[in-house]
């Protein structure tokens, strides 16, 4: 694979050679070490990331010929809807694993031209910016005592980016003008609906690797206008805050921003989710903040036990080992990311209750009363309890907050399975917060 990418000769770089940049060898390369480590599901082609290396071999000298000459046309991405938490649907456009390449490519080249410039408040897809930063610099205005939000919900923000301004915006930094040529097609490629495809008028699909800083492109000039006004604010992409001292000045400010991103951004303003309010009564990333202090939100919350229910399900037929893998993953990923809430309450609660649901899934797999007497006599249960309780007829639920079930499956013993403590979980990542809570 890496000899079909290799065949290009050294060139110059500057503002005329951009494009040269993009096919470069170790560029090229390096697209492609990062579409294989995001996986990610086959496009219109059907072509996979394990089968990519090889149709590579026999096709990228034709397509780097094209892309060379203007002729490249890249294919329509596959949409694909996926469920939201909420219950809504969140449309993907899921290229060619080529195009993936090629869209790679050109973000590594263009990330370091505009990057730089992008603003402090910014922290979406950027390096080394993240959620929680832009989490904990709502929460240091909230400090300094701009309290009222303006929560401003942009309406299908991916599908509706005007194609016109965007390559305007990229004109002023991009002289290749192949390479702007190239970025036109891409925003153009189309969607296949089923086995028809739609042209692409408006929009930058979800999923493609360009897509991300074509967004914070279009959004700083969003951006530079907040900061020429002096707000408080942070962004991560289309999510936004604006900080001000008082509901006046945010019901002042929410009209004239809608009126910007609508007239001079071509964006719509969803005035249905937008609002002004404490910021208390907001979220942001899946957090919001009580006082002073970051918590997440409700609905995170019954998120989280929602998967944990699936989890931990009784009539997922799988083996305990397994369960507590997955179970385990999840729990560090969530907490990973949630981690930082300074609202210690509830943590021994959740896990009282992510114990007493694993304890239940061991006693319905335990099955029979004699299976369960075994355990529970293995486990050091006297026999005479051991029977008692291996007969029941009690239900699952309530046999796993039995003192006798809950002395054998100790919460010593079911870390020994391998069941994660959040209260751990939690401790760790508060560990790493600059504020410990």
């Amino acid at each position: 694979m890496h000899r079909a990418l290799n065949q290009d000769d050294d060139h110059n770089q500057d503002g005329q050679d951009l494009l040269e940049a993009v096919l470069a060898r170790d560029n090229l390369a390096r697209a492609w070490r990062r579409v294989k480590s995001n996986r990610g599901a086959p496009g219109i082609d059907g072509v996979t990331t394990a089968e990519w290396p090889e149709h590579a071999r026999a096709h990228w000298p034709a397509t780097r010929e094209q892309i060379e000459a203007g002729r490249y046309r890249p294919q329509p991405v596959r949409r694909v809807d996926i469920p939201k938490p909420d219950g809504g649907q969140r449309q993907l456009g899921i290229p060619t694993v080529t195009d993936r390449v090629i869209q790679q490519a050109i973000a590594q080249v263009l990330i370091p031209i505009f990057d730089p410039g992008f603003s402090a408040s910014s922290f979406g897809f950027r390096p080394g910016r993240n959620a929680h930063q832009a989490i904990r610099q709502v929460q240091a205005h909230v400090k300094a005592g701009y309290r009222w939000a303006v929560d401003l919900d942009l309406a299908r923000f991916f599908d509706n980016v005007n194609h016109d301004l965007l390559m305007s915006l990229l004109s002023r930094s991009i002289a290749d003008k192949r390479l702007l040529a190239l970025i036109g097609r891409y925003l153009r490629a189309g969607v296949l609906v089923g086995e028809h495809p739609q042209p692409s008028e408006v929009g930058t699909p979800q999923g493609g690797p360009l897509s991300p800083l074509l967004a914070n492109v279009l959004l700083h000039q969003f951006d530079l206008e907040l900061e020429r006004r002096g707000h408080r604010f942070a962004r991560y992409a289309d999510d936004v805050i604006i900080l001000v001292k008082s509901r006046r000045a945010a019901e002042r400010v929410m009209q004239s921003l809608t009126y910007f991103l609508q007239s001079t951004l071509k964006l719509t303003v969803n005035l249905a989710k937008s609002q002004v309010a404490p910021m208390s009564e907001c979220s942001f990333l899946g957090f919001t903040l009580v006082g002073k202090k970051i918590r997440w939100t409700e609905k995170s919350l019954a998120n989280f036990k929602h998967r944990v229910r699936q989890l931990t399900g009784r009539s997922w037929g799988v083996s305990m080992e397994y369960r507590l893998e997955k179970l385990g993953q999840y729990l560090r990923g969530w907490f990973g990311y949630y981690g930082i809430s300074q609202y210690y309450r509830p943590i021994p609660e959740l896990d009282e209750w992510i114990r007493r649901r694993v304890r239940m899934c061991y006693w319905k797999q335990w099955r029979w009363a004699r299976t369960k007497i075994r355990h529970l006599l293995d486990l050091g249960i006297p026999l005479k309890a051991a029977i008692q309780h291996g007969v029941s007829s009690l239900s699952y639920w309530r046999m796993a907050r039995t003192p006798v079930t809950q002395q054998a499956m100790s919460n010593d013993w079911l870390r020994a399975q391998g069941l994660l403590s959040i209260k751990d979980l939690w401790c760790k990542a508060q560990s790493y917060g600059p504020d410990k809570g």
